[in-house]
């Protein structure tokens, strides 16, 4: 072989090398890719595992339907262990491989990431979690408590037991206690609860649970004490199923306990089974949905195919349903972007942040997309990262949760001066201004 051949060969098996290099980046880059911050380990596993499953489920579905007008989802998970620090990690791994949107799937992740989202221009969806006055887009460029924040629900859970009461201001005299994951998670209905006990009169009594939450006796064992007229429950993991069981012992009725919507679903009360029955829980626009269109056509798009992500029989339960939810979200944010952008084109972070900011996702367009019963309007601006306040109760009833009342929203006229008043210390604190209506246009 001459030299003029091994330099030939060489040439070409360097271009060969290249090519097989670059192939998969051309494709990379024609993808949408979406992190997935997760936990399937931990105490917090059994909660986790359906709300990824149902994420990952609705992006092979996504796709399976041609993807964003054309473009691919792509996706990672990275395990957080719902532990803050590795979640910051998870997101510094993932953010340089053009992460669309991070969802944190944690209040204390959410709380860290905020401050690194604005440099990066990489938005964060917080749905149903998170900070309650990033609902102010005027301050959180960046934030988008999606559906709802803990304002929200604590608010609502209040509306619900006054009316039980008769109006909400026979809540006059009542006790009202909070047993809440000792984390800014569980802090975070706090503020709203004061309020409205200043407002209408009634005792707010407030017990934190130590992580993980399997010890609850001495929580308990206060709660047999003042014997409350209400138990609020913001827990999560083991946390919930441990106060279940804890109220069975002390004889705690379970129909006076009210969950937040990260406390209402299967793996808090399966454990407890018939102990239980009658345990009430706010449901996060869904509940469970196993007849839905949505969950149909990814039993059939997804799961017929031998595709799903975990049990078939998991889909249309609650938490699965939250991360099939949220990763709705997450598509319809970038092909709204796209509608201003380019259809079919790869929206950057900062491109998918506008369409976030300019959900227009009205019933018409959730019953296509087969959310119909599942979900209420969600119409997000420059001013409300929050676009809905949309929820029901729902009751355990031994083997299945059914819906125990209708429609509420939470009470703006308490909410948003709190939201606004909230919003403007943090950004005297980290000295931001406030967005200009021309900012409000990029």
């Amino acid at each position: 072989m001459t030299f003029k051949s091994i330099a030939l060969t060489a040439a070409c098996m360097a271009a060969a090398l290249s090519a097989a290099v670059s192939t998969p980046a051309l494709a990379q880059a024609k993808e949408q890719f979406f992190p997935l911050l997760v936990y399937r380990t931990g105490a917090y596993a059994p909660n986790g595992v359906p709300f990824a499953n149902g994420m990952q489920d609705y992006l092979k579905y996504i796709n399976a339907k041609g993807g964003i007008n054309g473009v691919k989802a792509s996706y990672e998970e990275c395990e957080t262990g719902y532990a803050t620090d590795k979640g910051v990690e998870c997101y510094e791994r993932l953010k340089g491989k053009g992460a669309t949107v991070f969802q944190p799937l944690s209040t204390g992740i959410t709380f860290a990431l905020t401050e690194k989202a604005p440099g990066d221009k990489i938005p964060l969806i917080t749905a149903g979690y998170g900070r309650s006055e990033s609902t102010d887009g005027n301050v959180f460029k960046w934030n988008f408590p999606l559906t709802g924040t803990y304002w929200d629900a604590a608010d609502i859970l209040l509306q619900h037991v006054g009316k039980k009461e008769g109006g909400i201001d026979k809540l006059k005299g009542k006790k009202v206690t909070l047993v809440y994951h000792d984390s800014p998670y569980g802090k975070e209905p706090i503020p709203l609860l004061q309020e409205r006990s200043k407002m209408h009169g009634f005792d707010l009594q407030l017990i934190p649970v130590t992580h993980p939450g399997v010890e609850q006796k001495a929580a308990w064992l206060q709660i047999r004490q003042n014997r409350p007229d209400y138990v609020f429950l913001w827990g999560w993991g083991v946390m919930n199923s441990t106060a279940l069981k804890e109220a069975v012992a002390t004889g705690f009725p379970r129909d006076k306990m009210y969950g937040v919507w990260w406390a209402g679903a299967e793996p808090d009360v399966k454990d407890v089974g018939d102990g239980a029955k009658g345990y009430n829980a706010l449901a996060l626009q869904h509940g469970a949905e196993p007849n839905s269109k949505i969950v149909k056509d990814v039993l059939a798009q997804v799961h017929g195919k031998g595709q799903g992500t975990g049990p078939k029989d998991e889909v249309g339960q609650v938490l699965y349903m939250r991360g099939l939810s949220a990763a709705m979200l997450a598509v319809e944010g970038v092909r709204r972007a796209q509608e201003r952008y380019g259809k079919g084109k790869v929206m950057t972070g900062e491109q998918a942040r506008w369409g976030y900011e300019n959900l227009a996702l009205d019933q018409k367009k959730l019953d296509a997309l087969g959310f119909a019963g599942v979900m209420r309007p969600i119409s997000t601006s420059c001013a409300d990262h929050r676009g809905a306040t949309w929820a029901r109760v729902h009751t355990w009833d031994g083997a299945k949760w059914n819906f125990s009342s209708d429609w509420y929203q939470s009470d703006d006229s308490i909410i948003k001066p709190m939201i606004k008043a909230a919003a403007d210390k943090y950004a005297a604190e980290k000295k931001l201004t406030r967005r200009t209506p021309e900012d409000c246009q990029s």
